[in-house]
This record gives structure tokens, C-alpha cells and sequence, in this order.
């Protein structure tokens, strides 16, 4: 017989340790989803306006997915990595044409993100010989050591006692919060930040750097979009200094930015791609690298030292065929790109209209707003590595209404699954609007 929401509730406080929390605090328990749509044990209806974590990008219960898992799983399960399987070698050829055949050749299957990034950087240092990994303060990476250790916000600091060694933080631009102005200031903000990224690689000595890893576009920390020019200062900097670049688009990847991968905004070739999330929308876990022919053509000469049991695991690249090729056939770039002519006027309209919003991040259907108590001066409702308690209130009245999001510091991320219509977003978004006018009046 089936559990209550009642029951399930109080069996995952007693027996469920809940990531980033406290134990044993209550959880809302799920009945079912569909759409853009999740819906919990008492029957109420949520949109899911952050796509849960980012992942969920073609929604729930697609029937392509869901049709390709099942058939699949009639076939066959799971077959270990040695083997060749047809939804493994399809997917891979699939990742490489939308990452573009000319330049990438090879993929390596992971469990999910974290482990794509953590693969990403040993490949790294043994096609470069050296050990050092350059990464952003404004980042997330991922749980497992070595992606923790590459991470910049406070995710990290568990991993850090008796931690992974090489690790280096510089200090990625946030236009906004660095008191920049996004389309007049950005040759500036480029200058200082690429200069002082130079420096750093100086003084650590560039010939021991391995890699840079980045977020094409900083996710979970509050899509923060980079000054125009920076990205591409980045990579010039590692082609100075023979540095490999690594683009983490676990969160930005699959059509979430209208590009299939979000380097794809700028003028860059990364040299190992890693991503995960939207591959499978969540349906089944699973992560990958694609690597350049230059790395492919090195480990046809010297051992691959990485492997897990689920590498390519059969369910899970049957998913991620059906994932990716709906992304084609039904051209999702170009439905985002016109949902974001709906999406990113709304912000910036709340923008001029409440005085808790200070600036609007949007790229596609991957936004963010900044939420501040002086708006004047800048400053941030949470500072950062602050826990106060006005930035839940306001996911929980967001939540209570009906439009579930996730922030992180003084963020309210509005990234909806890319299915979603105008006329959802048209209905949704207003609640939003609802509830910044709850902030302004209850905390400025």
C-alpha cells in the first residue's frame, strides 16, 4: 500500500541525511510531475520555475525520454564500460557534432557534474604534466574532492580540511556587485580582472598550471553574465601559457542559454567541455567530458587513468539520446530565444519597480535577480557568507504561492524548464512580481 505525504515526510526526517542542511527537518513530499508542473501529496500544483536544480530542462515526464528508458531497460539495463552499447556510442557522437566535430572528438561518461569536472582536471594534468588548477572565487563545481576543492563558494570548506592540493582561487567579475555598469563599464572591468589574472599566473608560476576551470556562465552564485571581451581574455591567457580551459556547463549546457553550450556566446574553443544536468534532464544521472583531438589523439598514446562501474551507463545514455535529439528536433535554442523576449523584459521591468531589485541577469531562459536593501549604494539584501533569514522568507513565500525557485546569497534565480510557453510564463511571472512587492514593504 502506499505511503501518506504524512508518512513519507516523517520517514525522510528520521532516515534521510538532507545535502547542504540540518537533519531532520521537514521536507514537502512529492506526489508527481508533469510539464512544468510538480504537484505534492495533498494535490497542490507548484510551477517549477528553476527547472529543480537547473536539470530538469525538457520538464517532467517527456514521453520521449521516458519512452527511450523504457525500451531500453527491456533490453538491457546496464553493461560495463568496456563494452560497446549503442545508446553509449550514439550519445557520443551526438555530444561531439553539438559541441563541433572539427574541433572535439572523444567523450568520457560520468555519473553526474561533479564527477565530470573532477575527470576534467586529472585529464588535465596528465596531458600537461603539471598540477596546478586555476578556478573561480564565484563558482561551483561540484561535491566530490577534487570538484569542492575547485569550487569558490563556502560549499567548499568541508572538503578543504586535509584537502586536495593545487588549487588556486582568483576572482572572476561580477559587474553589478564590483560597482560596474553592465554595457558602458565593460572594456574597464575586463582590463582589471584579465590584468590581475595575469599576475596571479605569474606569480604561481604558469608553467605548473594545468588548467583553468570555469563556469561559462556562473550558475548556482547568481548567472552571472561576464564583462564583454573577459572570457575571451581568459582563454588568451592560457594559449600564452599552454594552460588548457576547462568550461563547466553542467548548469549553463543543453539550450539553456539558446545555445547548446553557453561558450558558445563567445568568441572561445574550451579545451575540455564538461557537463551533465540537462544531458538527461534528470531523468537518469549522468555527466560527461568531450575533450578536443588534441587531448583525444594524447590518450590513444598513454593510459586513461579515470574509469567508474557506471561510466556510460546503458539507461542512462538512452536517455540522453532521447534528451539531446528532442533538443534538435524541436529546436529548442530558437523556442528559448523567444521565451527570453518574454522573460527578460519582466525582469528588468522589476528592475525600475521594486526597491529590493538592484539588477537582472538574463541569457535565454537563465536569469537572475539581485536582491538589496539599499539599492542606491548597492547593497546586498545577504552578504555574502551571511545566513540571515530574509532571503528564505522569500523563497518561502514565492513557494507558498506556487512558483518554486531556489537562490543562493541574496539570488532569486528564475531559470524555468525550456519547454515552458509564453503563456505559462505570462501566468507565472506575476506571482514573482507579487512578492517583491511583499519584499519592499516588509524589508525596505
Amino acid at each position: 500500500m502506499a505511503l501518506t505525504g504524512k508518512e513519507i515526510q516523517e520517514m525522510h526526517q528520521t532516515y534521510v541525511m538532507q545535502s547542504w542542511s540540518k537533519s531532520g527537518a521537514p521536507a514537502l513530499p512529492i506526489d508527481h510531475a508533469e510539464g512544468i508542473y510538480f504537484y505534492d501529496c495533498d494535490g497542490k500544483k507548484y510551477a517549477d520555475m528553476s527547472s529543480l536544480m537547473v536539470n530538469a530542462n525538457l520538464g517532467h515526464q517527456l514521453p520521449e525520454i521516458v519512452k527511450a528508458i523504457k525500451e531500453q531497460a527491456d533490453k538491457m539495463c546496464f553493461m560495463a564500460p568496456a563494452y560497446a552499447t549503442e545508446p553509449k556510442s550514439r550519445l557520443a557522437k551526438l555530444l561531439v557534432e553539438v559541441a563541433g566535430a572539427d574541433h572535439y572528438q572523444r567523450v568520457f561518461f560520468t555519473n553526474g557534474g561533479a564527477e565530470s569536472n573532477e575527470n576534467a582536471i586529472k585529464m588535465a594534468r596528465m596531458f600537461t604534466g603539471r598540477t596546478k588548477i586555476f578556478s573561480c572565487y564565484r563558482s561551483y563545481h561540484g561535491a566530490t574532492l577534487g570538484a569542492s576543492n575547485a569550487s569558490g563558494d563556502w560549499r567548499r570548506f568541508a572538503a578543504e580540511i586535509g584537502g586536495a592540493n593545487g588549487f588556486v582561487k582568483f576572482m572572476n567579475p561580477h559587474m553589478y556587485q564590483d560597482g560596474y555598469t553592465r554595457g558602458k563599464d565593460d572594456a574597464i572591468c575586463t582590463k582589471k580582472a584579465i590584468d590581475a589574472l595575469d599576475l596571479q599566473l605569474r606569480y604561481e608560476g604558469p608553467e605548473h598550471v594545468a588548467a583553468i576551470i570555469m563556469e561559462s556562465i556562473v550558475g548556482a552564485n547568481g548567472v552571472i553574465l561576464p564583462p564583454e571581451g573577459y572570457m575571451e581574455g581568459v582563454q588568451a591567457l592560457c594559449r600564452k601559457y599552454g594552460i588548457l580551459l576547462i568550461c563547466d556547463e553542467v548548469m549553463a549546457g543543453f539550450a539553456r542559454t539558446g545555445k547548446m553550450f553557453a561558450w558558445q556566446n563567445f568568441d572561445i574553443q574550451p579545451d575540455i567541455i564538461t557537463c551533465a544536468k540537462g544531458i538527461t534532464c534528470g531523468y537518469v544521472p549522468l555527466g560527461a567530458c568531450i575533450v578536443s583531438k588534441e587531448i583525444a589523439a594524447f590518450f590513444e598514446e598513454h593510459v586513461l587513468q579515470c574509469g567508474l562501474t557506471y561510466s556510460g551507463h546503458t539507461l542512462a545514455c538512452a536517455a540522453g539520446v532521447a534528451s539531446v535529439q528532442y533538443y534538435l528536433d524541436h529546436d529548442i535554442c530558437t523556442h528559448v530565444m523567444e521565451m527570453e523576449q518574454v522573460l527578460k523584459p519582466f525582469l528588468e521591468k522589476m528592475v525600475e519597480k521594486h526597491k529590493c531589485v538592484g539588477e537582472a541577469r538574463c541569457i535565454g531562459l537563465f536569469a537572475a535577480l539581485e536582491i538589496v536593501k539599499d539599492k542606491e549604494n548597492r547593497v546586498p539584501m545577504q552578504e555574502y557568507g551571511e545566513h540571515g533569514p530574509v532571503m528564505p522568507a522569500i523563497m518561502a513565500e514565492l513557494k507558498k504561492r506556487g512558483f518554486s525557485t531556489f537562490g543562493r546569497e541574496n539570488n532569486v534565480n528564475v531559470c524555468p524548464p525550456l519547454i515552458i510557453t509564453k503563456a505559462e510564463l505570462e501566468e507565472y511571472l506575476p506571482i514573482l512580481d507579487e512578492v517583491l512587492t511583499w519584499v519592499d514593504e516588509t524589508y525596505c
